[in-house]
């Protein structure tokens, strides 16, 4: 078999990254931003943007893009347009991507304007989005180079890598797409079964009635487990830990000492001893989670300075180069001057824009804030995959700052909160459109594309997808109202409340640098702080998902650990198959979504023998049986 029929071992690391020859080597001419590339793109963004603002709105989670966006692109460029290009089918996946991400950022913070009882208009929603994604896209370009290349093998990026994966046996074929479609089949499948016909549970936890209440569960999704087995169980165990430190150590701490209470403890208006784990982790533990998933940006930061400064030197010395000077397809960035651009052009836009009126002082905030937290973001997702990325947790670290300082300035009551609000929707949807963008680039640098040409097809499907989400979530507002039962939005429930706090001084400040003292220990302790952090701000029931697709990797690893030229082909057909779980998730996720959107009720799991269908122990049986066939899939031989 050739062996550009797969991605060489030296995508995944083992050499430098400067030395690495992409998937369609430079010398070979591909268009990437066609016509073709850039309809199919805006389509994909639009509707995943539309799945993705439903969902996030409904449960408080979105679902992965770039990878299902990968499988549609290669099979419809392929199969109705006779157009076998690798490279247009990674334009496509990248511009289908951006769809996730402006909706993860317009979710988690805008909603909180309706909340108030004000009016939330589609042309501020698309204002606030075209700004963040402008600053977002092209911050990470000073960046690229670093994260990316001089990174690559120690920065893992695992849906990039599972979307690469994807690209290259989709348009090669062979046995490598076959068994990306069986694990499309698979993950399709168990979230129909789960998620639509609701046979199982798909968040099954046990109460600890005797240790304070306390709570494990395990979130059983076919994509957890693919996305745990591409990460590995390193990163996942750190998460897990921080996890542990939460719901088996602080939420059984703060209902032993609190029971006892005959009144409510700030910042919650309910009796602790009446609170269940999850109530204290929503009123309490998500505090301690953002202050450090707040300082774990602050540290990444401050070590990540040096790079970051040599980054932007090499980016500035561009301007000079010779007209002579050899520019190939996978190194072409866009020039400083738009970087420095969009900067300058956002400031102004964002301060003399009606929609966001943000003055001179929080205009300057969304430029400061943007670029940092896209550093913190694009650098995330090399960990954990824009899956996982916090982009929660950094928006109310954020909001802190941001809200603290329009306070000071005397920007305060009901516009001032406002202002506040849209000061942060700029930059959230920065922090989710850089992480994205990042993971894109990641694909692109394997695949052998061009960084520029994906930065610009990602922009114009920004402008689709931004169109379409704000018309689905006026939508849901006009049809169920945000903050009801069916659209609790919870993301921007707790940006109003963390809003509403610092305007007040009623903060709960304790808990945040309770956060920001337990990252301070790992990052002494040799820990890394982003995962941790990460496992205290999210719940556990997701870690344990995670963690228990790293153990199966972990098992293959063993299997093979005599043979290492085995164990690399059996964990990679491994990632293949958890790439297709991913993507078989995600797409019948939009499925779901759809059937919740129109009425349609097919959950009939819930009536039929209940005791079994909405039982933990069963799910937990299912869930582990999946694991077990990845297992045996990946070790199992090629005919």
């Amino acid at each position: 078999m050739d062996e550009r029929r797969k991605l060489s071992h030296s995508a995944y690391g083992g050499i430098n990254g400067e030395e690495y020859i992409p998937f369609i080597p430079t010398s070979q001419a591909m268009p990437e931003l066609s016509i073709y590339s850039i309809i199919m793109g805006a389509v994909f963004a639009m509707i995943f943007a539309a799945a993705n603002t439903y969902l996030g709105l409904k449960v408080g989670l979105t679902i992965a893009a770039g990878i299902p966006g990968a499988i549609l692109a290669t099979g419809l460029l392929k199969g109705l347009f006779k157009r076998n290009n690798i490279l247009e089918a990674n334009m496509v996946a990248s511009i289908a991507a951006v769809g996730e991400s402006i909706a993860g950022g317009i979710i988690y913070i805008l909603p909180a304007i309706i909340l108030w009882g004000l009016e939330l208009k589609i042309s501020t929603i698309v204002v606030v989005t075209l700004l963040g994604g402008l600053v977002g896209i092209f911050f990470v370009t000073p960046l690229r180079k670093f994260l990316i290349v001089e990174e690559h093998g120690h920065l893992v990026y695992p849906e990039s890598m599972a979307a690469a994966e994807v690209l290259v046996n989709g348009s090669e074929g062979g046995s490598g797409f076959k068994t990306v479609l069986l694990g499309l089949g698979i993950g399709g499948g168990y979230k129909l079964a789960s998620g639509g016909f609701a046979l199982w549970s798909e968040r099954p936890e046990w109460v600890m009635k005797s240790y304070q209440g306390a709570v494990f569960g395990i979130d059983t999704l076919a994509s957890l487990l693919g996305v745990g087995f591409i990460v590995g169980t390193e990163a996942s165990l750190y998460m897990f830990g921080g996890a542990v430190v939460a719901w088996l150590g602080l939420i059984p701490l703060i209902k032993y000492i609190g029971t006892g209470l005959t009144e409510p403890l700030f910042p919650s208006t309910q009796l602790i001893s009446e609170m269940g784990a999850s109530d204290i982790w929503s009123q309490y533990i998500r505090y301690i989670g953002a202050g450090a998933v707040a300082a774990g940006g602050f540290i990444s930061l401050g070590k990540s300075a040096p790079t970051i400064i040599k980054s932007f030197k090499s980016a500035m010395a561009g301007l000079g180069k010779k007209s002579g000077e050899k520019v190939t397809r996978i190194n072409e960035e866009p020039p400083i001057t738009w970087v420095i651009g969009a900067a300058i052009l956002v400031f102004i836009l964002s301060w003399i824009l009606p929609q966001v009126n943000a003055g001179f002082i929080g205009s300057l905030m969304i430029v400061i804030f943007s670029f940092f937290f896209a550093v913190v973001s694009a650098r995330m997702v090399g960990i954990i995959g824009a899956s996982n990325n916090p982009v929660s947790g950094m928006t109310i670290a954020t909001l802190l700052f941001v809200t603290a300082v329009l306070k000071l300035t005397g920007n305060i009551g009901q516009k001032g909160m406002v202002t506040a609000v849209l000061v942060a929707g700029v930059i959230c949807v920065a922090i989710a459109v850089a992480g994205g963008t990042a993971q894109s680039l990641k694909t692109t640098f394997i695949i052998g594309g061009s960084p520029k040409q994906v930065q610009i097809g990602m922009y114009l499907g920004l402008v689709f997808g931004a169109v379409v989400a704000g018309a689905v979530l006026l939508m849901l507002n006009n049809t169920y109202g945000i903050g009801s039962e069916s659209v609790p939005a919870p993301q921007a429930t707790l940006m109003s409340m963390v809003i509403e706090g610092v305007m007040t001084g009623e903060l709960p400040w304790v808990l945040v640098f309770i956060g920001v003292s337990i990252a301070v220990f790992a990052e002494l302790s040799g820990l890394p702080v982003l995962p941790v952090a990460l496992g205290l701000y999210l719940p556990i029931h997701l870690s344990a998902g995670i963690l228990f697709g790293g153990i199966m990797r972990t098992l293959v690893e063993r299997k093979f650990k005599n043979d290492e030229n085995m164990m690399k082909a059996k964990v990679e057909k491994g990632i293949l198959i958890s790439s297709g779980l991913v993507a078989g998730d995600a797409l019948m996720g939009i499925v779901v979504a759809g059937f919740a959107t129109f009425g349609l009720d097919v959950a009939f799991g819930t009536k039929i023998l209940p005791s079994i269908t909405q039982s933990p122990i069963f799910a937990t049986i299912i869930f582990v049986a999946l694991g077990i066939l990845i297992y045996t899939i990946s070790c199992k031989e090629d005919k």
